[in-house]
């Protein structure tokens, strides 16, 4: 830059409006001349550009490494007593949940089945701790946008994991509830702790899950 600044002091010189001796101009003109030929050609905007980038890249990784951006645990995660289920979804565009109605597009997910009778459900189906277990190595080994998944609390018909996004640390609670009966259903519900809208990342989250599972014999009501 400071090379830059001293070639524009020279281009942009302004010759006295008084009477002037005509070789003094001459001279002057000379010397003009002559700084603009010993200039270095100007670089082309690549490297610049290059360099640009990746100091605005260093600058998130610095930003990510100050600013954490977990959040709050919300108080009403955890299984709802009146009605029985996980939580409602809020109004933000940034959670699913298989709670909601089924003709709210923008939230509603389909519950999850581990023994469906087209599958393994009428041919050798699973206890719910076998399903448990199958849904825990699916949660560990499944990172959908490189968030790193958590278990932050599990019980025998209950998981919460907490996934932490790359960069910043922002952080989404996702629920899984084994309800009582018969039925080997399964109910979850996943949402951003901040934020309005996540650009999709819960439902491609659990989209990512719903697909490693099926692997393992599971099945959903329909597709997200």
């Amino acid at each position: 830059m400071a090379s830059m600044a001293s070639s524009s002091s020279t281009h942009f010189y302004t010759p006295n409006t008084s009477k002037s001796n005509p070789k003094s101009s001459f001279f002057k003109l000379s010397i003009l001349s002559h700084h603009q030929d010993d200039d270095p050609p100007l670089q082309t905007t690549h490297p610049k550009g290059r360099r640009e980038i990746m100091l605005r890249c260093s600058e998130v990784a610095v930003l990510g490494a100050i600013f954490h951006f977990s959040g709050t645990k919300p108080n009403y995660l955890g299984v709802q007593k009146n009605p029985g289920g996980l939580a409602l979804c809020p109004a933000t565009n940034n959670c699913v949940s298989t709670s909601e109605n089924i003709s709210d597009l923008a939230h509603y997910a389909p519950p999850w089945n581990y023994n469906p009778e087209e599958g393994r459900g009428s041919k050798k189906p699973v206890s719910r701790e076998q399903a448990m277990e199958e849904l825990l190595q699916v949660i560990k080994s499944t990172k959908p946008d490189n968030f790193t998944p958590k278990i932050a609390e599990k019980r025998d018909n209950y998981v919460r994991v907490e996934y932490e996004s790359p960069i910043m640390g922002f952080v989404d609670d996702v629920e899984f509830w084994f309800p009582p009966g018969k039925k080997p259903i399964v109910q979850y519900r996943s949402a951003s702790r901040l934020g309005n809208f996540d650009f999709d990342i819960n439902k491609k989250r659990i989209k990512a899950l719903r697909l490693a599972l099926e692997k393992k014999g599971w099945a959903s009501e329909n597709s997200l």
